[in-house]
């Protein structure tokens, strides 16, 4: 995660988890920078996933790094556990509570990566307070909770002035975009200055995964090579 070329990571959410260490394979082979995991709680969002003892299993799956996106009402309370499971980012909601910044440290202290995410109608500035201590700013383009939503392009304007945020702090900061991205709305994405493409069912829900998968590289290489 040391450069700002554009970076690809799967959400594993669409996977099969019949044969997910087989399907983990062939995005790493494909060139994913990092794998997304999306931890649903039932309460902040209406849907359950997964916790630390399936990352532990998928970690032991994976050489990529390892994002736990926490759409969780109590997300301070887990994070040791997320470390012991060998996540290296952890992305909390700036819609859970009034103590982001305790937690933001807290993920310091513990030697992973800090990042904070935006539902759609969470307008940028709320995160003004926190920008300098975070590592990846999150910006839902879809209602959490599900995957296989519609996009919303709506949320365009708001990520163009988080990314002037990000270039005014003067800090390598990820500006990472998630829900319903497809090849058209990520490259209004990266126009719009976000860096990182979370991609769920266009990769996992796409009949041939490892050709999907190159698809996204190498748009992404190619603005790269554009910028």
């Amino acid at each position: 995660m040391s450069t700002k070329s554009i970076k690809i990571a799967p959400s594993i959410l669409n996977a099969d988890f019949s044969r997910l260490t087989e399907q983990i394979k062939i995005v790493e082979d494909g060139g994913a920078d990092w794998l997304h995991l999306d931890v649903m709680d039932g309460h902040f969002v209406p849907n359950l996933t997964f916790g630390p003892p399936v990352i532990r299993d998928i970690k032991n799956a994976t050489k990529l790094p390892l994002e736990a996106h926490l759409m969780v009402k109590n997300p301070h309370s887990c994070l040791r556990e997320y470390q012991a499971a060998g996540v290296g980012l952890v992305t909390v909601h700036a819609e859970v509570g009034h103590h982001l910044h305790r937690t933001i440290t807290e993920i310091h202290k513990l030697e992973m990566k800090a990042g904070i995410a935006l539902n759609p109608a969470t307008p940028a500035y709320s995160i003004e307070p926190v920008l300098p201590f975070v590592d990846v700013v999150l910006a839902m383009t879809v209602n959490p909770g599900f995957g296989g939503q519609e996009f919303i392009p709506e949320v365009l304007p708001k990520i163009e002035q988080i990314a002037k945020m990000i270039k005014d702090s003067q800090r390598e900061i990820f500006l990472e975009v998630d829900g319903g991205i497809d090849e058209s709305s990520a490259r209004r994405l990266i126009r719009s200055g976000a860096d990182v493409l979370v991609i769920g069912s266009a990769i996992y829900g796409s009949d041939d995964i490892a050709g999907a998968m190159k698809r996204f590289r190498a748009l992404a290489d190619r603005q790269d090579k554009a910028n």
